[in-house]
């Protein structure tokens, strides 16, 4: 610990019982003694538990309440333990003068991409298919395509992108992407882009793709940025991937592309709303595969997080400026 810092009191607002691991070993884990952790009980009454924290630690966004806020009067930092902040009330905390932070993409990143490695390796191999014919003992079928050679536009070039890029150029998959940046000419030499293209110029990519993966953070412009239009750009037999966010796509035009036939198949592990109904038409399709929320559920995702989010604790403590902030933004 520097000799300029100081023990802070930190609050953590975890998920149920059933979920707080490996999320709170790991804060723990690396806070080790410097600090003064405690786990917020909802049983327990709210203002003996934040008086005097610094920090608050939020698992996931979604767990921090207006009262909290208004009594958190000595907290200089609000940390949420994810990259989404659409479930947080941003607003009202910036109107209070708190800085937010969160553990943005790169932190979660490899495990998104191994999810959509995943499903673009389940998709080319019909898996469905080949699980029914295996309970038939057809054996030797489906046939099923392979990836050399088949290509993969990402949508939004940010950590996660990169990352399943990174993943499927040992496939031989011919890589594009959109982006709202200027992609440097080293890295897209680094992930073997041959096409980027700006936003606007998207439609002249998506019929030429036979793989679409969205990489994209949610809002006003990029809700529904994949609607009946786009998706009916896309060729025939082409297949989605989406572990980014769920309202990212129109998900009734979705349905009818898949129903129809026009598109191959989708691999989904967000939705519009969650936890979305089983029984919803769209996930009784053979051509659906359909995760939990569960990309980023891994033990790395966890431990880079916590780093994260300790880094900006020992931050608070030595009187600097916390990273990644999303007050400011906007």
């Amino acid at each position: 610990m520097s000799p300029n810092s100081r023990r802070l009191k930190v609050l953590f607002l975890p998920h149920p019982p059933e979920l707080r691991e490996p999320w709170l070993h790991d804060v723990r884990e690396l806070i080790g003694d410097r600090h003064e952790l405690r786990v917020y009980d909802e049983q327990l009454p709210l203002p003996p538990q934040i008086q005097d924290v610094e920090v608050v630690v939020d698992h996931g966004g979604g767990h921090s309440t207006r009262e909290m806020a208004d009594l958190g009067s000595s907290v200089k930092l609000w940390q949420i333990l994810g990259t989404g902040f659409d479930h947080f009330d941003v607003e009202y905390w910036r109107r209070k003068g708190f800085p937010v932070a969160n553990t943005p993409g790169q932190f979660s990143a490899p495990a998104l991409a191994e999810c959509a490695m995943m499903f673009i390796l389940m998709m080319s191999r019909r898996w469905h298919v080949a699980e029914a014919k295996f309970q038939q003992r057809q054996f030797h079928e489906p046939m099923h395509y392979e990836l050399e050679g088949r290509r993969l536009l990402l949508i939004g070039f940010g950590a996660s992108a990169r990352e399943l890029a990174a993943r499927a150029i040992p496939f031989g998959m011919k890589i594009s992407a959109v982006d709202i940046r200027e992609v440097p000419e080293t890295e897209k030499q680094q992930f073997h882009l041959d096409t980027v293209v700006k936003p606007e110029q998207m439609d002249g990519l998506i019929p030429e793709c036979d793989y679409l993966s969205l990489h994209l953070h949610l809002n006003a412009s990029t809700k529904s940025i994949l609607d009946d239009r786009r998706l009916r750009l896309m060729k025939h037999g082409a297949y989605l991937v989406n572990v980014a966010r769920g309202a990212l796509v129109d998900e009734p035009a979705l349905y009818r592309a898949l129903a129809d036939g026009r598109l191959a198949g989708a691999g989904l592990d967000v939705f519009g709303t969650e936890p979305p109904d089983p029984n919803n038409p769209l996930f009784k399709l053979p051509n659906v595969f359909a995760a939990p929320h569960f990309a980023g559920m891994t033990d790395g995702t966890s431990r880079r997080r916590a780093s994260c989010a300790v880094q900006n604790i020992d931050r608070i403590a030595q009187g600097l400026e916390p990273l990644y902030r999303v007050d400011t933004i906007g």
